[in-house]
């Protein structure tokens, strides 16, 4: 990513707020230990890991999970080869840059002049290829094939992407069937949804030190529009959550070997808001490159949302209409290109009225 001159720098609107920033007290950090051996592990514990979960779910929408099952040679072949690529100069990393028609590949904020957020990532899928609506019209039924953009170098960025990209695939279905089980759902109630052409994806994400960071944020405050997020970190921090009940912004301090995880708009909506997404940002550092890998876990595109049945009654209606997840999907992809007709789409666009 270039060095931008700090007097091209304006305020934006989403700069951080001048509010009080407090360190994290009781995001819970749950032990998944029993999950690395299931055939040793008792009902009884997998039940107490659900209500560990569940009360995590239901108190910040985050938290951290260790002995995830995810090799730490892994983990570490996949920072060595995000670091090299982008240690690439500018023209090597454009190359292989996202664009209207195919939205994966690499982006820094540097090309498009936009420093509302401070990075440079890089997407892919994963599913090579995968299927998803070629519009976000709503009665445009017909599908594109998205294919990931891998650059010549470093070579073995690809090999790993896919193999860690397999890892945490796996380790956020043992997540989502914690989170049945939390509801008192049947343990795999919510595994058909994501099926082989499943659009879960993953982003690169490096965050270069920022000349002005009191006026930029490395991303603008957002909540996640899939089901569950799992997120790798370095130690540098500077992921923030905001807390239900104050309303204050929590850090996230980095726990060595952890992954973090939070709960994404479909579940709020599958829940009928019993889980709640939360909002979260992430801050950008004076001095320090920051490097993260978050890992989103989203249904097939013809997946239609709304509240489950078991989650719906005479005294608790419905608060979502239904949607498309696709053309959902779509309508954000797009909305990184083009100015469309409407907001960014966010599922208070589908809330009930009264």
């Amino acid at each position: 990513m270039d060095v931008v001159d700090v007097a091209f720098i304006q305020p934006i609107e989403h700069r951080p707020e001048p509010n009080v920033i407090v360190e994290a007290v009781g995001i819970p950090l749950i032990d998944l230990s029993p999950l690395l051996h299931p055939n040793d592990s008792t009902e009884a514990q997998r039940n107490e890991l659900a209500t560990k979960v569940g009360n995590a779910c239901r108190e910040w929408g985050f938290f951290h999970v260790i002995n995830h099952g995810v090799p730490f040679d892994l983990q570490h072949k996949v920072e060595v080869a995000v670091k090299k690529f982008f240690g690439l100069a500018s023209e090597e990393k454009r190359k292989v840059q996202r664009d209207e028609v195919n939205p994966l590949g690499y982006y820094d904020t540097e090309y498009t002049k936009n420093i509302r957020d401070w990075k440079e990532v890089f997407d892919f899928m994963v599913k090579d290829p995968t299927v998803i609506p070629a519009s976000h019209e709503l009665h445009d039924n017909e599908l594109q094939e998205l294919r990931n953009k891998w650059p010549d170098y470093p070579i073995e960025l690809s090999e790993v992407c896919r193999e860690y990209a397999i890892a945490v695939e796996n380790l956020s279905i043992k997540l989502l069937e914690l989170v049945a089980l939390s509801l008192g759902l049947p343990e795999k109630r919510l595994n058909g949804y994501f099926n082989h052409n499943n659009t879960s994806f993953i982003r690169l994400k490096h965050y270069p030190p920022c000349p002005a960071p009191h006026l930029a944020l490395g991303v603008g405050r957002h909540k996640d529009g899939g089901a569950l997020t799992i997120l790798a970190q370095d130690d540098v921090g500077g992921l923030e959550v905001k807390r239900k009940i104050q309303g204050d912004w929590v850090r996230v301090n980095p726990i060595q070997g952890s992954f973090v995880i939070n709960v994404g708009d479909i579940i709020q909506v599958w829940t009928n808001d019993k889980y709640e997404s939360p909002e979260h940002r992430v801050m950008v550092n004076s001095k320090k490159d920051r490097f993260s890998i978050p890992f989103s876990l989203n249904p097939a595109h013809d997946v239609m949302i709304k509240p489950l049945d078991e989650f719906v009654n005479t005294e608790n209606p419905s608060k979502y209409k239904e949607y498309n997840w696709g053309k959902f999907l779509k309508t954000r992809r797009l909305s990184n290109f083009k100015k469309l007709d409407a907001e960014n789409l966010q599922i208070h666009h589908f809330k009930q009225s009264g």
